[in-house]
């Protein structure tokens, strides 16, 4: 078989890359930039984006598997540059996964899809799509992955959507390096009580469940046209677990605090001071952020450990000790 993995360069695109490759599977690796050091046997490299139908048609030749990572993450930014990379880039390439017969394809979702900004406690698959949502990320990978879902049995493909929640890991280019660059900066406030629990997941465990969930795919499966949570079995206490890698990074734990209200109300303000004034970049608080930073969110991953049996492969314990090398260096280089 032959295995295609859209922004396989980047961090969880690439341990999906090493993980089949070390099963001594082929993988072409499509993304917009050459993916620095990824240099391994039995990969090619397709550059393109995934808005360009042309090059996503060209990339999905031959290819038995779709493995979908590719996206525009962020908290803040306008609706069309998320819809068209997240939404309509997802739609070229179910498109492109059945016109060549494609037989299995494996969406990497998210939990923000489901995301009102209320607290989820251990929440399950029964939760609904909101009705709002607090930022266009979260909109975009929802109307992403009801199109995933809905395309399962067309042409024989199969089809299903995994969310992964706050993946952590070593050559994370995201989550720890802003969380370091934040404490460094002396911006970082607990928000909120510090009492909300969250799911994390290590990102070799998140690599290996689209790998496990692939294996067992097929239109009829159970899990095919369905979505399901992937995160460590175990919660964990957000502010505590933040307060622990600042710890293994040599750094002092979160003191200063801000109320849940106080930031909800200031994300309110700085969104539409962005917008009228039309600044660049992201405001330091949003609505979306003041709730995922002060509420709980964590999932219960009952469903995937049952249907296709997901298990995580590397302790958190062990997770730990491979970031620890790395967040020190983030810390030392500022």
């Amino acid at each position: 078989m032959s295995n295609l993995v859209t922004g396989g360069g980047g961090f969880l695109g690439r341990y999906i890359v090493e993980q089949l490759v070390a099963r001594g599977e082929p993988v072409r690796v499509f993304c917009r930039h050459e993916p620095n050091g990824l240099t391994l046997d039995r990969v090619s490299w397709h550059r393109g984006d995934v808005r360009d139908v042309e090059a996503v048609a060209a990339a999905c030749q031959g290819i038995t598997t779709v493995f979908h990572c590719a996206a525009i993450p962020g908290i803040w930014g306008p609706w069309s540059h998320f819809h068209e990379v997240n939404t309509r880039g997802t739609l070229n390439l179910l498109s492109a996964a059945r016109s060549v017969s494609a037989t299995r394809f494996v969406y990497t979702s998210s939990p923000s899809v489901v995301f009102d900004g209320s607290d989820h406690l251990d929440a399950d698959e029964t939760l609904p799509y909101p009705r709002k949502f607090l930022c266009g990320y979260s909109r975009s990978k929802s109307l992403a992955e009801i199109a995933v879902l809905e395309a399962n049995g067309d042409s024989d493909m199969a089809t299903v959507a995994l969310r992964p929640h706050l993946i952590w890991g070593p050559r994370d280019n995201h989550l720890v390096p802003r969380l370091i660059q934040q404490t460094l900066a002396h911006r970082l406030r607990q928000v909120g009580r510090g009492d909300n629990r969250v799911s994390m997941t290590y990102v070799e465990n998140a690599a290996a469940a689209h790998l496990q969930a692939a294996d067992l795919l097929t239109p009829d499966a159970t899990h095919a046209g369905r979505a399901y949570f992937i995160n460590e079995p175990e919660s964990v206490n957000l502010w505590d677990w933040i307060n622990q890698l600042l710890g293994l990074a040599d750094l002092p734990p979160v003191t200063a605090t801000i109320s849940a209200a106080a930031a909800h109300r200031l994300g309110t303000l700085l969104e539409a001071t962005w917008r009228l004034f039309r600044l660049k970049g992201e405001p330091p608080m949003t609505r979306f952020l003041a709730a995922q930073l002060s509420r709980s969110h964590s999932y219960s991953i009952a469903a995937a450990t049952r249907d296709f049996g997901y298990r995580r492969i590397v302790p958190v314990d062990e997770g730990l000790r491979r970031l620890e090398p790395e967040l020190k260096q983030l810390a030392a280089s500022g």
